[in-house]
């Protein structure tokens, strides 16, 4: 099995979902979205994975959200991607991605537990 974290470093959720993946023995590939954020085709896949729309998995208290007016029920779902690609910030986190014998799995790790369950 391979696995993915999507992970911010001063996060205290994704901390501790990186703690469990590790007493579970798992060595995931970790990646500082903030730093290395995900382009819009890897978000597509994202969301399809996690079966979420953009705005679930937006940060909706973040100032990237509230001052790109990214609550107008008109904006489309390709405009709210390219918003968390250009502010990855926005992105909700951890997350998390497993691919066992090609199925791929994807959790939010809020609470870290919610991982457990593509382990």
């Amino acid at each position: 099995m391979s696995t993915t974290i999507y992970h911010n470093p001063s996060c205290s959720k994704c901390r501790l979902t990186m703690e469990l993946l590790h007493n579970k023995g798992e060595e995931p590939t970790v990646v500082e979205y903030l730093n290395s954020p995900p382009d819009a085709n890897a978000l597509t896949e994202i969301l399809d994975l996690l079966k979420l729309e953009p705005r679930d998995l937006m940060r909706k208290h973040e100032t990237e959200y509230l001052d790109n007016n990214l609550d107008d029920a008109s904006l489309s779902r390709e405009q709210l991607i390219a918003a968390m690609v250009k502010h990855p910030r926005l992105i909700e986190r951890p997350i998390v991605i497993t691919e066992h014998d090609g199925k791929r799995q994807a959790a939010i790790g809020r609470p870290p537990e919610n991982v457990l369950d593509i382990l």
